[in-house]
């Protein structure tokens, strides 16, 4: 299970490896993650006052607004800055070597095999329902260049916390992939439950996150860095927040919603599975890509 690649990755997290370091690591990140929220919420009562202060905190929980995206993608900054402080403080080690090496190359190329094998599962497998419109084609490009920024925050800031952070301080302390691994994909399924908005699909839901968990961490293992874990994430996001949602969840800039919710359970179970089949062909085609790439370089 590991690779030359991986050990590099690994290898800054072993001068302090402790699992104290970590947990408290952990609980500082959460600090800083909710002094990021704060921060932001902040800025929204200085322009709205007290009475609209919970009325944008209520717009922000439902993203049902093309700001109120926004305003919730931006909630993940201090998610993204809290591994790499927690990194360089308590660890001793750079912040960068949370992200490993040449993450810029493996975003790029998982990104684009993502696009590219989500637009052909879209002309082979079309959508059985019709789309609602939902965001105005003007208003929406006004909007995207900041929601591509907000998207490149919040799945950054998972990948450096699961993948960066956790994945590797864990491996610098244990052996087996069952911890390394596994728990970090746990934990970021868990995150995922949402029985108030996705009912019995809830723990669908959880269990498809936590083979997207799985997968990312294979690739940060393969390519010593979260690029191409990030590159898919932010495909990934960017087409269910920002091209078609589910109806109330996350919809607010999306310029379409589907016609039923993420409590259907008819209707999106079929589709859960479909998207998680479609995930793990992504997966497999970055994983052929890397294979090819690293026999060309040893011919």
């Amino acid at each position: 299970m590991w690779t030359v690649e991986f050990e590099r990755f690994v290898a800054p997290a072993r001068f302090r490896p402790q699992i104290w370091r970590l947990f408290l690591g952990i609980v500082l990140t959460v600090a800083i993650y909710a002094a990021g929220i704060m921060a932001l919420l902040l800025a929204v009562w200085s322009l709205a006052g007290t009475a609209g202060l919970m009325g944008w905190m209520q717009n922000i929980a439902a993203a049902d607004t093309p700001t109120s995206v926004l305003l919730m993608l931006a909630t993940f900054g201090g998610m993204f800055a809290g591994p790499l402080v927690v990194a360089r403080l308590l660890h001793r080690r750079p912040a960068a070597s949370v992200l490993g090496n040449g993450v810029l190359g493996g975003f790029v190329m998982a990104a684009a095999i993502t696009v590219a094998v989500f637009a052909a599962a879209l002309l082979l497998m079309p959508p059985g329902f019709p789309l609602v419109p939902n965001t105005p084609l003007p208003m929406f490009l006004s909007f995207l260049p900041l929601a591509l920024l907000g998207l490149l925050v919040q799945t950054g800031a998972e990948e450096v916390l699961f993948r960066g952070y956790l994945q590797g301080q864990l491996a610098a302390r244990f052996r087996s992939p069952l911890v390394w691994m596994l728990v970090p994909a746990l934990i970021f399924g868990s995150l995922h439950y949402d029985p108030v908005t996705a009912g019995s699909n809830a723990i669908w839901l959880v269990a498809v996150a936590t083979l997207f968990g799985l997968l990312a961490a294979d690739l940060t293992r393969v390519t010593g860095n979260i690029g191409a874990a990030w590159g898919l994430h932010f495909v990934n996001n960017a087409t269910a927040i920002l091209i078609v949602a589910l109806d109330g969840s996350l919809s607010g800039l999306a310029l379409y919603v589907t016609p039923f919710d993420a409590a259907d359970v008819g209707t999106l179970r079929p589709l859960i599975v479909q998207d998680a089949l479609t995930t793990v062909i992504v997966w497999a085609c970055v994983r052929l890509w890397l294979a090819r790439r690293a026999t060309r370089a040893a011919a």
